[in-house]
C-alpha cells in the first residue's frame, strides 16, 4: 500500500461535496446528534476537514447538544513534541469509531510534574487514559550503556504517576527510530546505535504493557508501514517541534482513535463476505466453478485466495464470518463444497446468506442470526454500489472502500484497524466457533418446536466461580466490552478487577456455560456490594447476548439468591441505568420477579428489590459450583 493511500486513510469513500454545509448544520438539529457526527467522520477528511469538525464538537457541547450513541472519553495528551494541532484530529477521528473525545492538554516540556503532581491538569482531569506521545527525541542519550534502562525507568515513573496521581490507565507508544543509521547494518544489534537500544526499548515496553492494564500503541509499526524517512521531518521537528510529518497526522489520530475503541470495548467483531469478484474473481451463476478465478500460478486468482487466507488468519483469532451474496443458495455454496482450491468452508462459515434479498436485509439477518449489534459488522463487497446502499440504509455497519485491484483488497481491509484489540485470551481464540454454535442453535430453536423442549436438548451446564486470578483478564474485557446486556454499564479495569478478588465485603460470580454444541466460555459477571446492613445491590450484572432466551439469567439469580441467604442477607437491590445500548434489558429485573421501588428523574435510573426469601425456580441445566468444576476438570 502506498504512502499516499495511508496519507489519504482510502478505506473510507470521500468526503462529501457539501461537508461544510453539513456539518454547520448540525447545529439546527433536535435530539440525539452522534449518528450524525459519526457519518461525517467516517470519510475521508483533511487535516483542516477534521479540525472543522472538531470545532463544531466543541461549539455542540458547549450549546448542550446531545450526542449520544457516542461514547464519553477523557484522554489526556503529554508528549515532548508540539501536539496542539493534534488534539483536534483526535477529537474528530474518535467520531468515527464512536467516540466522544475530550482532550485534557498539558504544558510543553512538562510532562514529569504532569505525572507527579495529583494536582496537575491531567491528574485533576479525571481522564480515562493518558496518552504518552513521546518520541526517541524524549529519551536523552540514546545510545548510551545505561539508556535502555534509563528510558524504561523514565516510561514507568510516568506511567506510575498516571495511575497513582490521577488513576488513568496509560497509552504507551513504542519509538519510531530516526531513519539514519549510525553503524550501518549492524545498527540493530547494538545498543549503542538508537536503533539497537529503541528495539530493546520497545520490546520490554511491549511486554510490560501486555502484563498490565495499559494499552500499547505501535508507533515503530506505524512509522516502518509508511518509511522512516518519510515519518521523521527533520524540517518540521526543526520548525516547529512535530514530533512526525505533519502529513500523517490524521493516519496516527485515526490508530489512536481505533484504540480508544478498543479500550471501550468498541472494536468489530463479524467479517461478512460477498462472494463473486470478491472471494473469488467471476461469477459462480456465469462462469460455474470452473470458470471462477481462485488457483495458484494465477495473479488474478491468487488476489482471491489472499482475500480467503486473511479471513482464515482473522478467524483463528476470534473473529466470525458470514456471508451474505445475491446468488441461488445452492450455486453459491458449490465452491465451499466442492472447488478444490478454496481455502473457506462452509464450516468456516457462522451464517451463510445467499439469496435474492438486499445485502442491508440480510446483514441485519445475520446480526440477528448471530445475536449481535450491527456496529459489530464489517461487510466487504466489491460493488460500489451495494457498499453504498448498506452504508445509507446501516449507517452502524463498517464498509470499507475497496481499490479496483483485488491484489490490494486484504491491506485495504486491515489498514482501517476495524479489529483492534489491546488484549488477546484464549477465549477470544474460541469466540468464532462460540458465536457459529450459537447460530446453529437458532436453527435448533426454530426446528425445535416450543422453548422447553429447546432448552432441554441443549444438555446444558452451568459453572459458578468467584472472580479468580485466572478469569481476571477475560472478567475485565467483558466488563469493557459488553453494553447491550448490562445493568449499569460500569467499567472496571483488570486491576480493579483484582481488588474486588481480595475484598470480603464484595460478592463476585463469573459465570460459564457449556451445551450439546461447545463451550460457551464465560458469559456472565456479577459483582454485589453490601447496601446497608441486610442487603446486597448488584452493582455490576452484564451477560453475553449470544446465551439469550436460555433462562440463564434466571440461573443466576438462583445462585445470587442462595448466595445472599448464606451471608445473612435478607434483600438484593437491583439498579438499571439507561444507556442508548442497553435497552435490551430495561424490563430485566421486572421479569425475574423483582419489586420497583425508586426512579431517578435525572437519568432514568430505576432501583428495584427482591425478598431473598423468594424461590426461584430452576431451568433445565446441570449447575457446578468452583469445586465441582474444578473436580469435574481434574477427572477429564
Amino acid at each position: 500500500m502506498s504512502e499516499d493511500i495511508l496519507k489519504d486513510l482510502s478505506w473510507l469513500p470521500r468526503a462529501p461535496d457539501d461537508f461544510r454545509k453539513q456539518r454547520r448544520a448540525l447545529s439546527d438539529k433536535a435530539g440525539p446528534i452522534g449518528q450524525d457526527l459519526r457519518f461525517l467522520a467516517t470519510h475521508q477528511l483533511s487535516d483542516s476537514q477534521l479540525t472543522q469538525l472538531a470545532q463544531s464538537i466543541a461549539d455542540l457541547r458547549s450549546a448542550g447538544a446531545d450526542l449520544s450513541p457516542l461514547v464519553p472519553f477523557r484522554l489526556g495528551l503529554v508528549g515532548n513534541g508540539t501536539l496542539d494541532l493534534l488534539a483536534p484530529l483526535l477529537v474528530a477521528s474518535a467520531v468515527r469509531h464512536g467516540i466522544a473525545l475530550e482532550v485534557v492538554q498539558t504544558e510543553y516540556g512538562q510532562l514529569m510534574q504532569e505525572a507527579m503532581s495529583p494536582q496537575s491538569g491531567i491528574n485533576s482531569g479525571k481522564c480515562d487514559a493518558v496518552l504518552l506521545a513521546l518520541d526517541y527525541r524524549a529519551l536523552p542519550g540514546i545510545g548510551s550503556p545505561t539508556s535502555v534502562n534509563d528510558a524504561l525507568a523514565f516510561i514507568g515513573a510516568l506511567r506510575e504517576g498516571f495511575r497513582q496521581n490521577g488513576g488513568a490507565i496509560s497509552i504507551v507508544q513504542t519509538f519510531a527510530p530516526p531513519a539514519e543509521a549510525l553503524f550501518g547494518h549492524i545498527d540493530r544489534v547494538l545498543d549503542a546505535s538508537p536503533r539497537g537500544a529503541l528495539d530493546r526499548i520497545n520490546t520490554e515496553l511491549a511486554r510490560s504493557v501486555a502484563a498490565s492494564d495499559d494499552a500499547l500503541l505501535d508507533v515503530a509499526a506505524i512509522a516502518e508501514l509508511v518509511g522512516l524517512a518519510n515519518w521523521h521531518s527533520p524540517q518540521q521537528w526543526n520548525l516547529a517541534k512535530l514530533p512526525f510529518d505533519a502529513a500523517y497526522a490524521p493516519f496516527y489520530a485515526d490508530h489512536v482513535a481505533r484504540l480508544i475503541a478498543a479500550i471501550k470495548g468498541k472494536s468489530r467483531r463479524v467479517l461478512i463476505l460477498d462472494l463473486d469478484n470478491t472471494v473469488w474473481g467471476g461469477v459462480i451463476g456465469d462462469d460455474g466453478l470452473e470458470g471462477i478465478r481462485i488457483a495458484q500460478g494465477d495473479a488474478v486468482g491468487e488476489a482471491f485466495l489472499a482475500v480467503q487466507a486473511n479471513a482464515l488468519a482473522l478467524r483463528a483469532r476470534g473473529v466470525v464470518l458470514a456471508v451474505s451474496s445475491k446468488n441461488t443458495d445452492s450455486v453459491a455454496r458449490g465452491p465451499f463444497r466442492e472447488h478444490p482450491e478454496m481455502l473457506l468452508r462452509e464450516d468456516h462459515i457462522a451464517v451463510f446468506q445467499a439469496n435474492w434479498s438486499d445485502k442491508a436485509t440480510n446483514i441485519k439477518s445475520i446480526a440477528n442470526e448471530l445475536s449481535l449489534g450491527l456496529d459489530a459488522m464489517v461487510f466487504l463487497d466489491d460493488n460500489p454500489m451495494e457498499r453504498d446502499l448498506v452504508r445509507r440504509m446501516l449507517p452502524q455497519v463498517a464498509v470499507p472502500e475497496l481499490p479496483a485491484d483485488p491484489a490490494l483488497y486484504v491491506r485495504t481491509l486491515m489498514a482501517a484497524g476495524y479489529f483492534e484489540t489491546i488484549a488477546f485470551s484464549e477465549e477470544d481464540r474460541k469466540r468464532a466457533d462460540f458465536y457459529q454454535d450459537n447460530a446453529k442453535r437458532v436453527a435448533l430453536q426454530a426446528s425445535a418446536g416450543d422453548l422447553d423442549s429447546y432448552l432441554a436438548s441443549l444438555n446444558m451446564e452451568i459453572f459458578f466461580a468467584p472472580f479468580d486470578a485466572m478469569g481476571r483478564k477475560r472478567i475485565a474485557q467483558l466488563i469493557s466490552k459488553s453494553n447491550q446486556f448490562n445493568l449499569t454499564t460500569r467499567r472496571y479495569t483488570e486491576a480493579d478487577v483484582a481488588e474486588l478478588e481480595e475484598d470480603p465485603d464484595v460478592f463476585t460470580l463469573q459465570v460459564r456455560l457449556t451445551d450439546a454444541f461447545g463451550d460457551n466460555g464465560m458469559i456472565s459477571v456479577i459483582v454485589c456490594r453490601p447496601h446497608g446492613d441486610d442487603a446486597w445491590e448488584i452493582d455490576t450484572w452484564l451477560m453475553s447476548c449470544r446465551v439469550l432466551k436460555r433462562r440463564v439469567e434466571q440461573m443466576v439469580l438462583r445462585e445470587l439468591v442462595e448466595a445472599a441467604r448464606r451471608h445473612g442477607k435478607k434483600r438484593l437491590v437491583g439498579v438499571y441505568i439507561p444507556t442508548d445500548r442497553n435497552a435490551l434489558v430495561v424490563e430485566h429485573y421486572a421479569e425475574l420477579g423483582f419489586t420497583q421501588v425508586a426512579t431517578d428523574a435525572t437519568d432514568g435510573r430505576t432501583v428495584w428489590e427482591l425478598d431473598t426469601a423468594t424461590e426461584v425456580p430452576e431451568a433445565p441445566m446441570t449447575v457446578h459450583r468452583a469445586a465441582q468444576r474444578a473436580e469435574a476438570e481434574a477427572a477429564q
